[in-house]
């Protein structure tokens, strides 16, 4: 297993180091044979209108899947146990999704109308979480990771494991890039790139899967 320790405004010293390799390893002792990297980010804020201050963000790459979990405190080394915490929890999460997931049951547990349509523009606020969008002054972080094929319900598991608003990934049926993202009304949406069958317009179009679920698209010009 591969660990990456970076920090941000704070030096990785060697008790540092060892702590967090001690949390990690404890945290995916039952995944390890699974689990390709996982990388820590440390950071400490300067900024003293930030509280807590102290942050620690664990995000572990594994076959197909990306789990990721963030806690903050005044203390580094309590961050550090309250990720390694959220993270056993979630690697559970996963492993028993892993024995009982079917697309079908997944889709059926989550509700009839889990995947709900995307109607027209203003719905997208709700992935700003109805703020103005406004783009960074900089790019202050690039991250790359694999994107194999999978289903919209196989992304919709991804997107509860990294704890995000919004996750994208390649879809199986087209694919594709997609992005699944938690709406602020309720349920999920997915937004789906323009092509041939909408006639070159922008709006959305309703199916129904087996599970009874809602796909949901909306063209991206």
């Amino acid at each position: 297993m591969k660990l990456v320790i970076q920090g941000k405004n704070i030096e990785i010293t060697d008790s540092i180091r060892s702590y967090v390799r001690q949390k990690v390893e404890k945290a995916v002792q039952h995944f390890q044979t699974m689990t390709m990297e996982v990388d820590v980010h440390l950071s400490v804020a300067r900024n003293p209108r930030i509280s807590p201050k102290q942050t620690a963000e664990v995000t572990i790459y594994m076959n197909g899947a990306v789990v990721r979990a963030e806690e903050s405190s005044e203390n580094l080394y309590a961050s550090i146990d309250l990720v390694a915490d959220k993270i056993t929890r979630q690697l559970k999460k996963y492993k028993e999704k892993r024995k009982t997931h079917t697309s079908i049951k997944a889709a059926a547990a989550l509700g009839e109308e889990v995947l709900e349509t995307v109607p027209d523009v203003s719905d997208v606020s709700d992935v700003l979480n109805n703020r103005t969008p406004e783009l960074p002054a900089e790019v202050v972080r690039t991250k790359y990771f694999a994107m194999p094929p999978m289903t919209v319900e196989q992304a919709l598991e991804q997107l509860e494991l990294v704890g995000h608003d919004f996750y994208v990934f390649r879809n199986i049926e087209t694919n594709e890039i997609n992005v699944i993202y938690e709406r602020n009304h309720g349920g999920f949406g997915v937004i789906q790139p323009r092509n041939t069958s909408t006639n070159g317009t922008n709006g959305h179009h309703t199916n129904g899967n087996s599970a009874g679920a809602l796909k949901s698209s909306v063209n991206v010009s």
